[in-house]
């Protein structure tokens, strides 16, 4: 399997690279376009395989009650009265929070989209006639673009790599990809039921409110070269889709799938080594969008131009890979909610398509065994044998992100997450280089605490003011509590050397270590160096090692949050959830207290509800130029044997600097030397 997985690679690579070694042209997919394929419908299939997907419907069971419910709704929504009224838009709905506007187009939307599905199936023209009926309500708004994403409220936006500060046009917009999806396969499968002021109609509505709002004026939209965020793949997916569904109208609209194909292979070509700086959720959207795009494109050209052979589809697989938690999370860095990603439909087709065992064992992993859509009929019924690398641990370089665990399998085994990459994401990114996060029994024993509540503040300066996305809020280390900083301010230039970095990785049988260095991150008034050891002694012990540089007399606070009940000690903070215990160990030369602290939360929105998010902080005094702060992390009965490690902890130093601490666990002594180099220290080897 292995050596079949590392053929297919280079088959890949060598085909994507010769197809695409300069950007594909109008001429290019006119060329390529299966014109026998250009009968509707044709976007997800022909007529002529109709007869196999009813077939499935009718002899699989999980299809079979899919397609029972579908048409149960079909059946409720020829009954469902046209609502023509669409709400009226608040004066100010980012504080109000009512997007009642955006749900009454979407559901309309939806409606046809199930509807003409239905129409599909059965031949009834009745589902088309309502179907149609649902679509002309979304064809008479004047716009898809979600309120959030328009003028007023998107113009003082920190924009992310890629995009120009002077942006003024927001005229098409992630969100809009919600309706365009749903109307461009409606004008597909009712195609044939509709009179041409029908069609027309539909087929007028994607021209005005997607297409040629972008088409020849790509360079107005700020998503357009914004490679390395979501936004560019979703706009272009849609925007390809619905030009791809009018063609048999329109055929001067392969320009459009022509920069779909390219910008969405531009932005795939970021996820290099693996990871996504946005985080696994916009990861799984990007990815997501961008092969429902790959389908279409690779039915109509006969599979000339084919998605899945980009290089970077396999890396992306490696992402949500390495990035699972055990059982059901995934790693949760940036505005990523950090429970599970992908689908049946997403895992199914990359099985399918590149032969991975990898997303073979993510479909199994996260109980998404069968078919649970409308969707899922496009992608046929399969197994591959699930298969993981024999090394369970990762270092995404380009990122700098890396994950330490014993295996992939099994809660009982600490799973660590650590961060320190650029500053360089003022979109989804957060404040947080040398953070990290420490997985057990599927609890986040010192966690992320995730993406804040999408208020217009989030996305402005004011975001790094936030204790979600500021470092303040982060597992990391504050000298007078002075704060990181983002590459990026509003209308300020660039600054893409702000930030931390992995110098190394070790990943063994028994034992992984990172050596995080985050120093950049800072402005350097306060904090002088600081450079982070982690070290996962396996399968579930965690030591933490903080250098801090800084003036005598400094306050430094390690600052540790927690999703368990946090209960301070005589020497340790027990960490406690209903599914075990964890105690979190300081050891410093010299004094130090446990400190605890809140984080008030509460979005800017009128009903918005507080939260307090608690934390606790090793605190102690620089008594010279290094201070030195371990920190054990491991699990416990109860705050007895807690304290009875933290009494066996021993510190030694020598005279060439080098440091030996130890401590007693289970009447076993772990040890681990550390010998001083120019740098600073360094774990032996």
């Amino acid at each position: 399997m292995f050596f079949k997985k590392i053929v297919m690679s280079i088959v890949f690579l060598f085909i994507f690279t010769h197809s695409s070694s300069a950007d594909v042209t109008k001429k290019d997919i006119d060329k390529a376009l299966d014109t026998n394929k250009l009968t509707h419908p044709y976007l997800y299939f022909s007529e002529e395989e109709k007869p196999a997907l009813l077939e499935r419907i009718a002899n699989d069971p999980d299809c079979s009650d899919i397609m029972k419910r579908l048409l149960a709704e079909a059946n409720r929504l020829l009954y469902t009265p046209i609502d023509y009224s669409a709400p009226e838009k608040p004066k100010a709905p980012a504080f109000e929070n009512n997007w009642g506007i955006e749900g009454y187009i979407y559901t309309n939307a939806d409606r046809a989209f199930t509807l003409a599905f239905v129409y599909q199936m059965t031949g009834d023209e009745k589902y088309a006639q309502k179907a149609f009926k649902f679509a002309d309500v979304v064809c008479d708004q004047p716009t898809w673009v979600h309120d959030y994403h328009e003028f007023p409220i998107f113009y003082t936006r920190v924009w992310p790599l890629g995009a120009k500060d002077d942006q003024v046009v927001f005229s098409y917009a992630q969100w809009s990809d919600h309706i365009v999806f749903r109307l461009a396969a409606a004008y597909d499968w009712l195609y044939t039921a509709l009179n041409k002021r029908q069609r027309d109609r539909i087929r007028g509505a994607l021209l005005e409110k997607a297409i040629t709002r972008v088409r020849g004026n790509y360079e107005y939209h700020w998503w357009s070269t914004a490679y390395r965020c979501n936004w560019c793949a979703v706009c272009n997916s849609s925007l390809g889709i619905a030009a791809t569904a009018l063609l048999t109208e329109d055929p001067q609209l392969t320009d459009v799938v022509a920069e779909s194909w390219n910008r969405i292979s531009k932005t795939l070509d970021e996820i290099n080594d693996g990871g996504w700086s946005e985080g696994m959720s916009y990861l799984h959207y990007t990815l997501r969008t961008s092969l429902m795009f790959g389908d279409v494109l690779k039915r109509v050209t006969n599979n000339k131009y084919n998605l899945y052979r980009h290089p970077r589809i396999i890396d992306a697989v490696k992402s949500f890979l390495y990035c699972y938690i055990p059982t059901d999370k995934t790693v949760h860095f940036g505005d990523c909610s950090g429970n599970k990603v992908g689908s049946y439909n997403m895992y199914t087709k990359l099985m399918n398509e590149t032969g991975s065992g990898e997303a073979s064992w993510l479909r199994d992993s996260y109980s998404y065994e069968k078919p649970v859509d409308l969707y899922d009929f496009f992608v046929p019924l399969s197994s591959i044998e699930p298969t993981v690398p024999y090394n369970a641990s990762v270092h995404f370089k380009e990122i700098g992100w890396v994950i330490m665990r014993s295996d992939f399998n099994d809660p009982e085994k600490v799973v660590i997450a650590g961060k320190s990459g650029l500053n360089n994401d003022p979109h989804h990114g957060h404040l947080d280089a040398g953070h990290f996060s420490l997985y057990w029994r599927g609890i986040e024993f010192i966690s992320d605490n995730g993406s804040a509540a999408q208020d217009q503040a989030y996305f402005e300066e004011a975001r790094w003011d936030n204790p979600l996305a500021s470092s303040i809020g982060h597992n990391v280390v504050f000298v007078n509590s002075e704060k990181q900083v983002p590459c990026k301010l509003k209308n300020k230039p660039w600054d893409e050397t702000i930030g931390g970095k992995i110098s190394e990785f070790r990943a063994g049988k028994n034992r992984d270590y990172a050596l995080m260095e985050p120093t950049n991150a800072y402005p350097g008034k306060e904090l002088k160096s600081w450079r982070r050891h982690v070290i996962l002694e396996k399968p579930a012990i965690t030591v933490v090692l903080d250098e801090v540089q800084c003036t005598r007399g400094a306050e430094i606070e390690a600052r540790f949050h927690s999703a368990a009940k946090q209960n301070i000690g005589d020497g340790y903070v027990l960490l406690e959830s209903d599914k075990g215990c964890m105690a979190l160990i300081p050891a410093v030369e010299g004094d130090c207290i446990l400190r605890p602290g809140k984080h008030g939360i509460l979005a800017h929105h009128r009903r918005a509800s507080f939260r307090r998010v608690s934390y606790v902080g090793t605190v102690t005094e620089a008594e010279g130029n290094k201070t030195v702060i371990a920190t054990i992390i491991l699990p416990v009965g109860d705050g007895e044997e807690a304290g009875e490690i933290a009494n066996s902890i021993k510190r030694k130093v020598d005279s060439s600097g080098a440091l030996t601490l130890s401590f007693i666990k289970d009447s076993i002594t772990y040890t681990y030397n550390f010998d001083n180099v120019k740098e600073g220290l360094v774990l032996e080897k």
